[in-house]
């Protein structure tokens, strides 16, 4: 068993806390964010990632000085960069991350010598990869979810054969299946992580405002702790660095725009379409007469490209839609800053895959969402989103997800969200949800008072192994 070997304990720090991410950036940005607010406590933090991750995080943001930044040796060829269409590719990267698990034990070895205590957050995808740290005598470990407690119950429910009463149960015959949604390998992986499972707590990126009833339900299915520390994107405002800071075409353009009037479509880093489906996409949002924000990644024309043989697949648009739409309608190509789009007063409406990032920055918002579900945990988001809070429209049915979405379909959705008295009430209630959750996270509130309970739980030198 790995022990701190210091001969003065007088000496030692009295915690120190390692944060351990899944490389991919949906997951890596939400633990970065919880990295900055434990160090925000003045509390040494250590981030062991890749490298290039590592650096990436330095380049965007302006000041790291108080987080130490531990690397980890990047394969030659990082899958998880390339566009995917499903969660598989993931849980084949788990056989090389399996490689990184002896230098990340290591490497926590050598910081829990200069510690009292050493706590290691880790995401619950690398449970299996960090195993060994387990044996470090002073450690305490608590595992992050990036999924809703509403998906992650809903898996339990189907894979654990776990159920209790109330809406989750009510919705059950709606639910996804969670083999169709993460894949095969889902049923190991969550038996596996459950077996391995040794922490003192979870954490997600949640609060109750949303998911009170969820979270309870987790905590009797886990048996332990469970800190809503969310809205990450809440928790403190991350200093972009000065290169970062020119205002965006997108929030110059809405600032021209009516009161709640554009449809911000953007489906995140990793999701593709089709071509014919980008068409179609295009003729909706064309036919709709709606103001829109849409955001076409470089991944889509990718995927087109690798379909047709490594070829220029002449991925385009519609011909002449951006004339067309010139004036009330926006592509971009490129990154753009979601945050500030859902924020801003002219945004009424958010097309999105439902990756719970996303979700969570609209509803803390005030911006409805109109869902097309894609991929792993998207299909339950989407379900909670318009079935339990009831602050969205369904574009894209999962139980249809082979069939393409029609114009005539989206045309409708968008109609529907900017432009009807439904539409109207759907964005109150988003707004009164939003109230909520801001003010559950000033001070007194309760989410103030969990993120709190948490620094609190962690700095305490009473455990024992």
């Amino acid at each position: 068993m790995a022990t701190n070997s210091s001969t003065n304990i007088l000496e030692l720090n009295e915690v120190i806390v390692a944060v351990i991410p899944w490389p991919e950036h949906g997951h890596l940005n939400q633990l970065f964010h919880i990295a900055n607010f434990i160090s925000s406590h003045n509390i040494p933090l250590h981030f062991i990632s890749l490298t290039d991750r590592n650096q990436d995080l330095k380049n965007r943001v302006q000041n790291t000085s108080k987080i130490h930044f531990n690397d980890l040796l990047a394969p030659p060829l990082n899958p998880i960069s390339e566009p995917r269409e499903d969660f598989a590719d993931e849980f084949a990267f788990l056989e090389f991350l399996d490689k990184l698990g002896d230098p990340i034990c290591e490497i926590c070895v050598e910081i829990s010598k200069k510690a009292k205590k050493l706590v290691v957050v880790f995401d619950s995808l690398m449970t299996d990869v960090i195993k060994e740290v387990y044996s470090i005598s002073n450690v305490e470990c608590y595992s992050f979810h990036a999924i809703s407690a509403f998906c992650m119950y809903s898996t339990f429910q189907q894979v654990a054969d776990e159920v209790e009463d109330g809406v989750a149960r009510q919705l059950f015959d709606e639910m996804p299946e969670v083999g169709d949604c993460f894949g095969p390998d889902i049923f190991e992986f969550v038996n596996k992580e459950r077996e391995c499972n040794r922490n003192c707590g979870d954490l997600m990126n949640s609060c109750r405002e949303l998911e009170q009833e969820y979270l309870d339900l987790l905590v009797n299915v886990r048996k332990k702790p469970l800190f809503a520390l969310g809205p990450f994107h809440m928790l403190q405002e991350l200093p972009e660095s000065s290169s970062n800071r020119d205002r965006h075409e997108c929030l110059e353009f809405l600032d021209d725009q009516d009161f709640d009037s554009v449809m911000f479509v953007s489906f995140g880093t990793t999701t593709t379409l089709s071509r014919e489906q980008v068409n179609e996409l295009a003729l909706g949002l064309e036919r709709s007469n709606h103001k829109f924000i849409w955001v076409i990644r470089e991944a889509d024309k990718k995927m087109e490209t690798e379909k047709c043989g490594g070829k220029d697949s002449n991925f385009e648009l519609p011909e002449g839609f951006e004339e067309r739409v010139g004036g009330r309608g926006m592509v971009v190509r490129n990154w753009v800053p979601q945050l500030e789009i859902l924020e801003h007063k002219s945004t009424g409406g958010f097309l999105s895959h439902c990756g719970w990032n996303s979700c969570m920055e609209s509803v803390s918002m005030g911006v409805p969402i109109a869902t097309w579900p894609i991929q792993v945990d998207q299909p339950y988001n989407a379900v909670f989103v318009t079935n339990v809070l009831k602050i969205g429209i369904p574009v894209r049915s999962w139980s249809r997800r082979e069939e393409l979405v029609t114009a005539t379909t989206i045309e409708k959705a968008v109609r529907t969200l900017m432009g009807t008295p439904e539409g109207e009430e759907i964005r109150q209630r988003a707004i009164e949800l939003s109230n909520k959750i801001k003010n559950s996270i000033s001070h007194g509130g309760l989410a103030h008072k969990e993120r709190e309970s948490f620094i609190s739980c962690i700095t305490k030198i009473n455990f024992t192994q």
